[in-house]
């Protein structure tokens, strides 16, 4: 698979930290639902790799079902980059507002 994310099952997410104040409760959310999303695309292409070796491998695994799997994972992996792209499209947005 072309789009593999080299180190995305290594993302140590103990080392991320956020105030605990009232106010940052719609963050902590936002984050857990994030870090949510990207482990569960990062599921899909271990899953997707491992339909394609075993249809290699010769195991008697179903090709469409492994296809099915690659393709779960290209779309889960484009709606990730779609989804970084607006983060950092909002990110830069903020840093060009004059305070």
């Amino acid at each position: 698979m072309g789009n593999t994310i080299p180190g995305l099952s290594r993302i140590n997410w103990d080392q991320i930290r956020i105030e605990s104040h009232s106010p940052a409760q719609p963050r902590a959310e936002f984050l857990d639902t994030l870090k949510k999303t990207l482990n569960q695309a990062a599921q899909l292409q271990v899953d997707a790799e491992k339909q394609i070796a075993n249809v290699l491998a010769g195991n008697g695994e179903d090709l469409h079902a492994a296809l099915i799997a690659v393709e779960k994972a290209d779309l889960s992996f484009q709606l990730m980059m779609q989804v970084r792209n607006k983060i950092i499209q909002a990110y830069q947005d903020i840093a060009r507002m004059p305070f």
